[in-house]
C-alpha cells in the first residue's frame, strides 16, 4: 500500500501519521510496513537536542498504526465510514534499542485474538534488523460519535 491507500484506512495525518508504506498484509492475519525517520520531524528539536532519538511514545503509536491498518483493512473500513481505532491496554512493551533519524524503522503486526470490538495485536519495531521494541496492543473500534 502507498501513502493515499494508507490515508484511505487510518485517520492520523500530518503530524502524526506515522506509516510510510505498508509491504505485506494478509486478512485478518498480518502485515508489515515502515516508517522513514527524518531529522526535520519537529519531535527532534527536543529530543533530545545533539542527541536525537525517537521518543518510545512515537515508536508505540507506529505499532498501533500499523496494527490499525491491518484492523481496517480486515474488516473492509475506512476512515470515511466514520470509525476510528483507539488503544484500549498496552502490554508487555520493551524497548531495546535507540532509533534515530536516518533509520527506517520496520514495523510488524499479528493478529492474536478478536473478540467484539476489541483485536489483540502483537507488535515489534525493528531498524535493520535489530529489534527497537515489541508490545501486545489491544485497539478497539469505536464510531467517532461515541467517544465520550
Amino acid at each position: 500500500m502507498d501513502i493515499n491507500e494508507i490515508m484511505a484506512l487510518l485517520p492520523h495525518r500530518y503530524p502524526m501519521l506515522l506509516v510510510d508504506r505498508v509491504l505485506d498484509v494478509t486478512k485478518n492475519e498480518r502485515i508489515s510496513g515502515y516508517k522513514n525517520v527524518s531529522i526535520n520531524e519537529n519531535i527532534f528539536n527536543g529530543h533530545f537536542p545533539g542527541t536525537p532519538i525517537l521518543p518510545g511514545v512515537i515508536i508505540l503509536e507506529a505499532m498501533a498504526q500499523i496494527s490499525g491498518v491491518l484492523g481496517f483493512f480486515s474488516s473492509g473500513q475506512k476512515v470515511d465510514d466514520g470509525m476510528l481505532y483507539l488503544f484500549a491496554g498496552v502490554d508487555k512493551v520493551r524497548f531495546k534499542h535507540p532509533v534515530v533519524p536516518g533509520d527506517q524503522l520496520l514495523l510488524s503486526s499479528e493478529v492474536i485474538s478478536v473478540k467484539r470490538n476489541i483485536w489483540r495485536f502483537s507488535t515489534t519495531a525493528k531498524v535493520d534488523d535489530k529489534l527497537a521494541s515489541e508490545a501486545v496492543l489491544l485497539c478497539a473500534y469505536r464510531y467517532r460519535d461515541n467517544i465520550e
